[in-house]
């Protein structure tokens, strides 16, 4: 989930709030393991939200969506053009959908945070390129984490990718600090220059959520619903987040359930 409304400054945190965290973040990425089979033609939103919910509550934590600032579900679910925020309910969902799944349990006080997206049925070209260009995004900010690197850095070459393959970076939404609250300094914008913002340091874990679109990079919120963000023109966007710590000598991607990023990969 992306929000600019971070206020305190960075947590460096201890090494036991890190295994709490580290738990936290593996029940996320198995929630969206949970609900995948799921995620096909007829189901509704809404029951992929309470599918999530379930797992989390049968594994003793709470959704953090719930309740934060009126939003009153436990997952945000992102249907072809919405952006992000999507809110579950009775839309169902037909051939040719990509969606975004975003969840974020609180167990035992600690958060974790991750989405990723889904295809269901078959899928057009130009919509799988563009999720598999918004993973390959999410993975070269990844790989930017380590001690003494800056946090722009990482919205850098985010946005460089997405732009050589003719997408946008929506810059209204970022990526934040995770872990003791749901969200905390520093910021994670995804387009940045390089070596800018802060230094990277053992202990720090955020969150990266690149989100790429087809068309232009605005994004406009429902008024009706005060939540759901979508592209200004209509056209498909795609993201992806993990929730990232950084190492004295590398970044443990901690949502990571399936063993993508096993770590150390980049150095």
């Amino acid at each position: 989930m992306a929000f600019r409304d971070t206020k305190s400054k960075i947590i460096i945190k201890t090494p036991e709030q890190i295994e709490g965290i580290r738990k936290a973040s593996k029940l996320a990425g198995q929630t969206l393991k949970e609900v995948a089979p799921f995620i096909k033609a007829g189901v509704t939103t809404g029951y992929i939200n309470d599918l999530a919910e379930q797992f989390m509550r049968d594994h003793g934590a709470i959704p953090a969506t719930i309740g934060y600032h009126g939003y009153t579900k436990a997952s945000c679910i992102s249907v072809n053009d919405v952006i992000c925020h999507g809110i579950p309910g009775k839309l169902e969902l037909r051939d040719g959908d990509i969606l975004n799944v975003d969840v974020t349990p609180i167990l035992n006080g600690f958060y974790g945070d991750t989405s990723s997206m889904f295809a269901v049925g078959e899928i057009t070209d130009h919509a799988q390129k563009l999720i598999s260009v918004t993973k390959e995004c999410l993975r070269l900010g990844i790989e930017q984490c380590k001690p003494g690197k800056r946090i722009g850095d990482i919205g850098y070459v985010i946005n460089r990718h997405a732009v050589k393959h003719g997408y946008s970076t929506v810059y209204e939404f970022c990526g934040h600090g995770v872990g003791l609250k749901f969200h905390e300094e520093p910021e994670v914008s995804h387009i940045a220059d390089a070596n800018t913002g802060p230094v990277m340091q053992p202990g720090m874990i955020f969150t990266i959520e690149p989100m790429i679109n087809a068309g232009k990079a605005r994004a406009k919120v429902d008024k009706n619903d005060g939540w759901t963000a979508r592209t200004i023109d209509g056209k498909l966007s795609a993201q992806f987040e993990h929730t990232i710590l950084v190492t004295p000598t590398f970044a443990e991607v901690l949502t990571d359930v399936d063993g993508e990023y096993e770590i150390p990969v980049w150095n």
